[in-house]
């Protein structure tokens, strides 16, 4: 007898695999010979015989071999047969005469047949049909027939879905096992989202049941259970399954192990993986693929690319588009993309367009679109709208919007209502928005927050015998903070701190760097630092860089060393200088020593 294939091999797929390897020939071989004895026992009589045989034949293929032993085992009352036969009638096309088989072998007891049987009335309309004989087969601890009723029930929004469900996949029932774990995840996360997609943690139950799914080959189980990894840090083994998931087809896998890769500072097989994933489909690898290109300085590239993510229906693609465009100064281009994206709900293509249109002066047609992005939820347009209402002067709704914002988390919505809260004199909750901001990276904000705590700084404990004990307090922890980010009035104010402590170095490096970064004051507070030190000549050099910023009292400073020196036309130039720049006190000053000068020349 020529035997094709194993029987768990054709079972499972339907198609015959020729043995390849010696284990595989053995069991073809072994195979044939229990299809030799069972033949010899079924034209014996051997009803049981004829039952196996008639089994064999069929998962082989051979409907016509299989019949006779299966009707004549069905004739002698054995249910297995009958479920069999009923199989072999629905594969000939003979629906409702394989429903008449099924149901003899279900009513004698056959889960198998129940199940088939329930199908058979569900795939007619009889719902309740089929609830009864698939509840039968779930009951006897079939899986099919407890996945198939759970189906049902979850279809009909009834009670009792997760249940079988949780039979069914307890059973071994892959799709059954991450139905659930899917079920377990919407329980999981908040209105609206949907479960470990939108960030939510998921539970060890949950994980374990789209292991198990994934485990046994169900692709998308094991794609959600590698975003769960990720999420988790777990990178090693979460691209292990990333990986798997993608080799069988699933491109959302495909573009996630892409991701993966980046980040591990692979782009060529990042590329690889986007590519796969862009050419099933995937918008979002689509998206990853432009942006790479962008970033190599390939703009057609990139275009055709965002361009297939718009076509895979990623709303994404447009508003790439639109960055592409307003990068290269195209911005009638730009604003048409940002709009297709935004009209499609794409909130930050809202925010991008009304900045463009803001930019050309459209400030009308700007804030609706700002408005429609901050309702969607763009922290950046609530910020966005907080200026603009600052702009026309209508801080009490910019106000609002600022504080919308900073309760997203936006550093500098934050810092502009600890501003706005410090200019109506509530202290408490300007302080409160400032640590935000300071704590998040802004500069000004920490410099703000240090200018609060230290008007409230007592004066500082001398030591018993008179030596002045220094620990650094929080506020001078926040100068130097924003003094390390470039602040120049956190530099100069650092720089005092440490002039008042005795440390002359310390103090000189921060009054350089405010100064050359442009800080009036710290120009001339080196400048008073050099003198004392007896460097007037370098002194000079940075009181002439404050007054020509505007500093009266460097002004001054330069009129009296001029004085000094008997360069009197020098020095009333400087002091004439100083008695325009003021403040008050310094001008009064300036004035009489411009005075005084002018006198000592026409004398």
């Amino acid at each position: 007898m020529d035997v094709m294939g194993d029987k768990a091999t054709l079972f499972e797929t339907g198609r015959f695999v020729h043995p390849s390897g010696p284990e595989e020939v053995g069991e073809v071989a072994e195979d044939a010979a229990e299809e030799v004895r069972q033949r010899l026992a079924a034209e014996s009589g051997d009803v049981e015989a004829m039952s196996v045989l008639g089994a064999m034949l069929l998962r082989r293929g051979d409907l016509d071999g299989a019949e006779p032993h299966l009707r004549a085992a069905t004739a002698a009352g054995d249910r297995a047969a009958a479920n069999n036969l009923g199989v072999l009638l629905h594969q000939r096309g003979y629906a409702d005469e394989a429903a008449g088989w099924w149901r003899i072998a279900a009513v004698a007891g056959s889960a198998a047949a129940a199940h088939a049987l329930g199908r058979h009335h569900r795939e007619r309309g009889d719902e309740p049909a089929a609830e009864y004989w698939l509840r039968q087969a779930a009951e006897q601890g079939h899986a099919l027939g407890a996945y198939a009723l759970a189906d049902l029930l979850e279809h009909r929004g009834e009670a009792g879905a997760e249940r079988w469900m949780r039979a069914a996949a307890e059973r071994g029932h892959r799709e059954a096992a991450y139905r659930l774990a899917r079920a377990l995840d919407r329980k999981a996360a908040p209105e609206g989202g949907t479960g470990a997609d939108d960030g939510v943690v998921a539970t060890e139950e949950t994980e374990q049941w789209y292991r198990q799914a994934a485990a046994r080959g169900h692709r998308r189980a094991a794609l959600h259970l590698g975003a769960i990894l990720e999420k988790r840090g777990e990178l090693k083994e979460a691209g292990r399954w990333y990986l798997t998931a993608a080799k069988d087809g699933e491109a959302r896998a495909a573009c996630a192990l892409g991701f993966l890769l980046r980040d591990a500072g692979d782009t060529e097989s990042a590329a690889v993986w986007w590519l796969r994933a862009a050419q099933d489909g995937d918008g979002n690898a689509a998206n990853a693929l432009g942006a790479l290109h962008a970033e190599r300085g390939e703009p057609q590239t990139a275009e055709r690319w965002y361009r297939a993510a718009m076509d895979a229906g990623d709303d994404n693609g447009a508003y790439n588009l639109g960055l592409l465009c307003a990068e290269q100064g195209r911005t009638a281009q730009a604003e048409q993309w940002y709009r297709r994206a935004a009209y499609a709900g794409h909130r930050e293509a809202a925010n991008a367009l009304a900045i463009l249109l803001l930019q050309v002066g459209d400030t009308a047609g700007a804030e609706p679109w700002f408005s429609k992005a901050a309702e969607a939820g763009s922290v950046d347009a609530a910020f966005n709208l907080g200026i603009l209402f600052a702009g026309r002067g209508e801080e009490t709704v910019a106000l609002r919007w600022y504080e919308r914002a900073a309760a997203a988390g936006h550093t500098e919505a934050a810092l502009q209502v600890g501003i706005a809260r410090l200019r109506d004199g509530d202290e408490q909750e300007a302080e409160r928005h400032l640590r935000c901001a300071a704590g998040c990276g802004s500069a000004e904000a920490a410099y703000r927050l240090a200018t609060v705590l230290d008007a409230r700084r007592p004066p500082e404990p001398a030591h018993e015998l008179g030596e002045s004990v220094h620990e650094k307090s929080e506020c001078e922890e926040w100068y130097e903070r924003a003094a390390s980010q470039g602040h120049r009035r956190a530099q100069v104010r650092v720089g005092m701190l440490a002039a008042a402590r005795g440390d002359v170095v310390e103090a000189a490096r921060w009054y350089r760097e405010a100064a050359e970064a442009g800080s009036r004051n710290g120009a001339f507070n080196l400048g008073l630092l050099l003198a004392r030190e007896g460097s007037e000549p370098e002194a000079a050099v940075w009181w002439t860089r404050a007054a020509d910023a505007g500093h009266g009292r460097a002004a001054l400073r330069l009129a009296l060393v001029y004085a000094r020196r008997g360069e009197l036309a020098e020095g009333q130039r400087w002091a004439d200088r100083a008695v325009s720049l003021g403040p008050v006190e310094v001008a009064e000053r300036a004035a009489r020593l411009r005075d005084a000068l002018r006198q000592e020349l026409s004398a």
